[in-house]
């Protein structure tokens, strides 16, 4: 079976531009409305972010910086400035998202996929497997 059919980074990156510069009032709505507790997600992630960040363990700078902050801190700061810089963050942004998803949409486009099955089938939650598998790989690179 022929692997998926992606398009070129060059066309799929200003697409991504585009549409994510005009996701302003989304984005807005999104802190406003968040799906969780940030302080309370922030600090559950803190046994991961003390594995990558040896030296400010010692000092626990995470545990102080989210009860400093609090929600009403990130919220306040979050809609005083990412709403107005936002497209300009994603135009600035295109050429690194470019040259940071290029690797991931071509490990995507080499991928040797199973022949579909039946719909709901099991073989067809075995088909999209090794898509996975192929980015974790170039991940772990």
């Amino acid at each position: 079976m022929p692997p998926p059919k992606t398009p070129p980074i060059q066309d799929v990156a200003p697409k991504w531009q585009r549409r994510a510069s005009s996701a302003g009032p989304e984005y807005e709505t999104g802190i406003r409305n968040p799906k969780g507790d940030w302080a309370a997600s922030s600090t559950a992630a803190k046994g991961a972010y003390q594995q990558g960040v040896t030296q400010a363990i010692a000092r626990d700078a995470y545990a102080k910086g989210v009860a400093a902050t609090g929600n009403a801190g990130w919220q306040e700061n979050a809609i005083a400035k990412g709403p107005a810089r936002f497209a300009q963050g994603v135009t600035v942004g295109e050429p690194r998202y470019m040259k940071g998803f290029a690797p991931f949409l071509e490990a995507i486009g080499r991928v040797d996929l199973p022949p579909r099955g039946p719909a709901g089938s099991e073989a067809n939650l075995q088909r999209m497997t090794p898509i996975p598998r192929a980015l974790a790989a170039l991940k772990r690179r």
